[in-house]
C-alpha cells in the first residue's frame, strides 16, 4: 500500500462504573464494564493538517492554531500540541456513537482513539499501559479536565475489568506515575446483570470532581474515610461479582452511592431514576460516572427487563443500554 491509499482507523468503547468509583481518584479499587458504543478516529492523507468532525473542519498550519479554542477540535489540538505535532500532514476525522457528557466516558474515549491513531500514523505503538497513561496525562494537563484514571484504563483496554490505582499519585510527573493494577474478569462471567439508564442530563465530570477533590486534599476526614470505604466496597463487590452473589453485590452498589450521596457527588435526575430502579425491584442501584446528570446503573438478574425498563422510562430516562464486555482500543 503507497502513503498515498493509507487509512487508519483507530476506536475505543465507552465504559460504565459498576462499584468503586469515584475512588479512582484516591488511590482506590473500581469494578468496571465497557460499553458497546465507540469513539472513532479516521485518518487519511492530506497536503495539510485538517481535523474534521460532523460538518465542521479545522485547519492546523502553525503552532499558535493548536490553542484552545472553546470548540470540539480541542481534544485533537490537546493531543496535537503534547505530540508537538503542529505540521503532521493528514486529515483527521472523528466522531462518536457514545453520548457526550453522559458518564459513560466518550470524551475519554475520543481522546485516545484520537491518540492511538495519531501515533500509529508516525509508526508508534504504545502498550496499553503506556496509552492510558498518555489519555489521562493529556486530558488532565492539557485539557485541564479534573479526572481519575478509571476512564483512560477502560476506554484503552475495554472488557470487564476490577482495577487497583492504590499507590498512584494525582500530579506526579508522567515519567513517574505507576502503572495502575488490571484485571481482567471477561472469563469468569457468562452474562451481565446490569441496566444502564441515561438521564439526558448533560455534566461536566471535572465540575463534578473538583470540589469533592479539593475537600480531599484539604484533608477532610470525612471525604477521606468515605473513600476509604468505597475503595474497599469495590473490592467486597469484585467477589459477589465472581460469586454471584446478587444480593450481596447490590446492597455494596447502594452503598457505594448513598456514601457518594451524602457527599454531595449525587444530582436530582441521577436521583430520580436510581429510586425508580430501586422501587421495580433492582437490587442495587447507582451512578454509572460523576453525578450531576448522565448515566445510572443498576443491578437486574432478571431476564424480562421490561418492569425495570417501563419503570426507568416512566421517570425520564431518554434511552437504555446494556454493558458489553467488549475489546478496548484498537487499530482497524
Amino acid at each position: 500500500m503507497s502513503f498515498e491509499d493509507r487509512v487508519i482507523v483507530s476506536s475505543a468503547p465507552g465504559r460504565c462504573g459498576i462499584i468503586g468509583n469515584p475512588t479512582d481518584m484516591y488511590g482506590g479499587s473500581v469494578l468496571s464494564c465497557s460499553v458497546s458504543m465507540r469513539a472513532t478516529a479516521t485518518l487519511t492523507p492530506a497536503d495539510s493538517l485538517i481535523l474534521e468532525a460532523g460538518e465542521e473542519t479545522c485547519e492546523i498550519n502553525t503552532r499558535d492554531d493548536l490553542r484552545p479554542r472553546k470548540d470540539r477540535f480541542d481534544l485533537v489540538r490537546a493531543i496535537l500540541e503534547y505530540q508537538r505535532l503542529p505540521d503532521l500532514r493528514c486529515r483527521i476525522r472523528f466522531d462518536s456513537d457514545i453520548p457526550m457528557q453522559s458518564g459513560m466516558a466518550g470524551s475519554t474515549a475520543l481522546v485516545v482513539a484520537l491518540l492511538q491513531g495519531i501515533l500509529a500514523w508516525q509508526g508508534v505503538h504504545l502498550s496499553r499501559y503506556r496509552l492510558a497513561e498518555r489519555a489521562r496525562y493529556i486530558e488532565l494537563n492539557h485539557l485541564k479536565v479534573v479526572c481519575g484514571y478509571q476512564d483512560a484504563y477502560m476506554t484503552t483496554f475495554g472488557g470487564l475489568n476490577y482495577m487497583d490505582f492504590r499507590g498512584k499519585q494525582f500530579y506526579r510527573d508522567a515519567e513517574a506515575e505507576l502503572f495502575a493494577t488490571v484485571e481482567s474478569l471477561d472469563a469468569f462471567i457468562p452474562g451481565l446483570p446490569f441496566v444502564l439508564a441515561y438521564t439526558g442530563v448533560r455534566h461536566s465530570s471535572g465540575g463534578v470532581h473538583k470540589p469533592l477533590r479539593e475537600r480531599w486534599l484539604e484533608g477532610e476526614s470525612k471525604i477521606v474515610q468515605s473513600y476509604e470505604r468505597i475503595g474497599e466496597i469495590a473490592r467486597l463487590g469484585k467477589k459477589a461479582l465472581l460469586n454471584a452473589e446478587w444480593p450481596q453485590l447490590g446492597s455494596l452498589m447502594n452503598e457505594n452511592h448513598a456514601i457518594q450521596r451524602e457527599l454531595g457527588g449525587s444530582g436530582e435526575a441521577n436521583e430520580i431514576l436510581i429510586q425508580a430502579a430501586l422501587d421495580a425491584g433492582a437490587l442495587g442501584a447507582k451512578l454509572a460516572g460523576a453525578g450531576d446528570g448522565g448515566t445510572i446503573i443498576a443491578l437486574w438478574p432478571n431476564p424480562d427487563i421490561a418492569p425495570l425498563e417501563t419503570a426507568l422510562r416512566t421517570a425520564g430516562a431518554v434511552a437504555l443500554y446494556r454493558p458489553v464486555i467488549t475489546e478496548g482500543a484498537k487499530l482497524e
